[in-house]
């Protein structure tokens, strides 16, 4: 089937409408390449541009325009504006659904630049972004200060495509707190879209929800804001509790790279979206719950069932080892060690998990912390370990934060939460590392959508294992 013409002048605001969209895909027809086939129009984007991973002499920029068009970023040191570069002009095209990561090198560490995105040679002028470089820090100075967010389950409602009935995703007002917080860092912890089911039956759906969630206008200022780096769960992969049988999951794991700018995306030979994250002293280990996962519904004590898979876990296992960061943050979307957790967390995978921890233990490595979404709750979790006598014996602290526009949900009866961290609201996470070598703390707060903090909590390095003197 041809795919209608349609008005040039209109076109972007004509994708835009559900309605339209809809009608196309019910005739069989898919937008993507032949609807976007005209060039974007000169200076005009239709997503970001969004700050992927800044490293101390690079960053990666992102960015989706409406068509075809070549796209650079000019960068200068605000201190220094008339030293302006330009990177490289890329093209995107619809193989690459008109997205590009462009990445501005050569960078100076520890500065501020200035970035502003040209599409078809004119400047993107109203959107920049200030992308700042990690400093030089190690056999130099003590670790700077710094502030990660973290969040997950993020509904963007769409009525068209929504289940009946009162629209589940609210609270868009969070991203400007989110944006004011000026952190250096921002995880996303997976569903941070979710699929709909006419979504689901074809790749090219799967598509079309990207495009539009990265358009959502309450977003894109705090996408502008610090680096963000994610990694997935059920509803961002696929079906809700979806595991390794999607028969889409390559789909699902090219549009992840194409939509988030990590530092990479699993091994040459294990495939996935986990990756390695460093910030100053502290090493984020951001993991695959779901392409190796298997079926919910495997018996708990079947020794094949796995959340993560023999070479994930292998990859972290030898990441832990090499890391010398003070603090290891371990971050998946779904729960670790929630023992009451019903639904889908590494309590339904014993055996993996029992491996894993009885290995973390053996090998008595300080500094360690879990990093959690999913739930629609946010709450503090210390996990108590057998004492062997070893002093890397301490409890396990998992910061579960969830959700940022979901409905919230009921917190469930866990035995091991920390008191008073139980939020049933929407909110966001904060993890402010401060202090000196000796007095390294790290503070976990939680924060609702204006911003206001409903509880902190504060981590010592004796806290995580370390033998302060």
């Amino acid at each position: 089937m041809t795919t209608p013409a349609l008005p040039d002048l209109h076109r972007r605001s004509f994708l835009r409408s559900s309605a339209t969209l809809s009608a196309l895909l019910a005739a069989g027809v898919w937008p993507f390449p032949s609807a976007w086939a005209a060039p974007a129009p000169a200076g005009i984007l239709h997503a970001g541009p969004m700050q992927g991973y800044v490293a101390a002499r690079s960053g990666i920029v992102w960015l989706q325009t409406p068509g075809a068009a070549e796209v650079f970023i000019e960068f200068a040191p605000e201190d220094h504006p008339e030293a302006k570069k330009r990177t490289d002009p890329v093209k995107t095209l619809a193989a690459n659904e008109f997205c590009a990561h462009i990445v501005c090198d050569d960078l100076t560490p520890g500065l501020n630049y200035r970035c502003i995105a040209f599409v078809n040679d004119q400047p993107v002028s109203d959107k920049p972004i200030i992308l700042r470089t990690q400093k030089i820090w190690a056999y130099r100075s003590p670790a700077p200060d710094f502030t990660v967010l973290a969040g997950s389950c993020a509904f963007i409602n769409d009525p068209l495509y929504d289940r009946p009935g009162k629209g589940y995703g609210g609270g868009y007002e969070i991203y400007t707190p989110m944006a004011q917080e000026n952190a250096d860092l921002m995880v996303w912890l997976g569903d941070n879209l979710y699929f709909r089911e006419a979504d689901l039956l074809s790749p090219q759906g799967m598509a079309l929800r990207y495009q539009k969630d990265r358009a959502f206008a309450p977003l894109q200022t705090f996408l502008r804001s610090c680096p963000q780096i994610a990694i997935w769960d059920d509803h961002d992969y696929g079906p809700n509790d979806s595991e390794t049988s999607f028969e889409f999951k390559d789909d699902a794991l090219r549009l992840f790279k194409t939509y988030w700018a990590n530092p990479s995306y699993g091994t040459a030979q294990t495939p996935g979206v986990f990756t390695k994250v460093s910030q100053y002293d502290a090493d984020f280990f951001l993991l695959d719950d779901r392409y190796w996962r298997s079926a919910d519904r495997t018996s708990p004590g079947e020794a094949g069932k796995v959340m993560f898979g023999k070479a994930q876990i292998e990859w972290l296992k030898n990441a832990l080892l090499f890391s010398n960061a003070r603090f290891k943050i371990i971050a998946a979307g779904g729960q670790f060690f929630n023992d009451d957790d019903r639904y889908e967390g590494w309590n339904q995978y014993p055996i993996e998990r029992a491996e894993f921890l009885g290995w973390l233990q053996q090998n008595q490595i300080p500094g360690v912390l879990f990093l959690s979404g999913d739930r629609h709750i946010t709450e503090l979790i210390s996990y108590p370990r057998p004492r062997y006598g070893g002093k890397h014996d301490y409890p396990l602290l998992e910061f579960t934060a969830s959700p940022l526009n979901s409905s919230p949900a009921k917190g469930d009866k866990n035995p091991n939460r920390v008191p008073d961290t139980l939020v049933e609201a929407r909110n966001y996470g904060v993890l402010k590392f401060s202090g000196d070598t000796q007095n390294r703390v790290l503070t976990l707060q939680t924060k609702g959508v204006e911003g206001q903090v409903l509880w902190s909590h504060d981590i010592t390095l004796a806290d995580l294992g370390y033998d302060i003197k």
